[in-house]
């Protein structure tokens, strides 16, 4: 099914959960006189991120070790890679990462670093993502992966019934995608169906910027090593790869967690492009946590195991979000609201491979079927 046209939720029931909530984690925010962006914490753990990245390339070229010990420095990268998209790009393009907004934007340039493109991630994750979360044709983070399906929503093909076994493989190669091809698909695509709305001359601005750090990044990355410092290109290549197979299949499993696992749904808009349901219990409804008690998990993934509270609250740093997890918690429960988590990460993985071999194995189903 393709929706035409925008897709808006209309709070039939006139529930007060959001407006509850929100009074609730405004107070908490009050009463302990603490600002909802980032803290000397998070500037810490980006500096510690950044140089994970950043230290292994330089320590490659500088003394450019043996092969064995070259790839364990771009496997290192790869973390590094997942933990700066993770941890500061994040925050940084929701406007969370500080109350000044030229920090924002410089530390949500930082996946520019990495290869993609902030100007692309903003429209995608921010406005098609956060608001039709879990909406096939429009949230864009569940549409079929050539031979992954995420939504029952969609044609279950034969090669399906096994992407439980191989989606890890297929993880692996997002962020490789994603730097050489996916933000100029991206970019065409959203000029054309109308969530790009910048002018022409805007737009050339933008697609100049793209294209000039792709070059800048590509020539930094595998072009330098070889032309300025000597090593050989396939030595340089193969670690390229590496990294990105890394950093691929962390940040992969880390968001599909948070909503194609057990329990979450997939609402199918009405013919007129109306979900009935309030637009905070649709971020219930589809979205799930993960490991919340885990303190090395959280400040890694930047939070993103508390996806429930990001979805909710996008324009609060996650650095709070464990303080605010027991309001949303206690508030859904007063509501008769399912907060759907996994006690622990490997609990998640169980259920979302479960999930995945439940979809490669649905029915396409009618579409006055709105739950998954």
């Amino acid at each position: 099914m393709k929706l035409k046209g925008k897709v808006k939720f209309v709070n039939k029931d006139k529930s007060l959960f959001f407006p509850t909530l929100r009074k609730r984690v405004d107070t908490y925010f009050s009463e302990n006189n603490l600002p909802k962006y980032g803290n000397s914490r998070l500037l810490i753990k980006s500096i510690i991120l950044m140089l994970l990245y950043v230290v292994p390339f330089a320590a490659l070229l500088i003394f450019t070790p043996n092969v064995t010990i070259s790839l364990g420095l771009w496997l290192v990268m790869g973390i590094g890679v997942a933990g700066v998209a993770m941890s500061v790009m994040h925050d940084a393009n929701h406007g969370a990462f500080s109350k000044n907004k030229t920090v924002n934007y410089l530390m949500a340039h930082s996946v520019n670093l990495l290869g993609a493109s902030a100007f692309n991630w903003k429209l995608q994750h921010n406005i098609l993502h956060h608001t039709y979360t879990n909406v096939v044709d429009m949230d864009e983070d569940i549409d079929d992966m050539v031979v992954l399906r995420f939504s029952p929503h969609t044609e279950v093909k034969f090669i399906h019934r096994l992407q439980w076994a191989y989606a890890l493989f297929f993880y692996g190669l997002l962020t490789l995608y994603w730097v050489i091809l996916k933000d100029f698909v991206q970019f065409f695509k959203y000029i054309r169906n109308g969530v790009n709305a910048n002018s022409k001359s805007a737009n050339t601005v933008a697609f100049s910027k793209i294209v000039a750090f792709k070059i800048l990044y590509f020539f930094s990355i595998l072009v330098a090593p070889t032309l300025i410092f000597g090593i050989p290109f396939w030595e340089v290549l193969v670690g390229f790869l590496l990294m990105h197979f890394v950093a691929g299949i962390i940040l992969s499993t880390v968001f599909q967690l948070a909503h194609t696992v057990e329990g979450t749904t997939h609402p199918v808009p009405s013919e007129s492009g109306v979900i009935e349901n309030d637009w905070a219990i649709h971020q219930l409804n589809t979205t799930a946590n993960f490991a919340r008690k885990s303190k090395w998990l959280s400040w890694y993934v930047g939070g993103l195991n508390f996806q429930i509270e990001h979805h909710l609250f996008p324009r609060i740093s996650h650095v709070h979000y464990p303080a605010i997890a027991d309001i949303v918690k206690q508030t859904a429960s007063e509501f008769n609201l399912t907060y759907i988590e996994s006690k622990t990460f490997l609990q998640a993985v169980n259920s979302h491979l479960n999930t995945l071999h439940r979809f490669g194995r649905l029915r396409l189903p009618n579409l006055n079927e709105v739950m998954a």
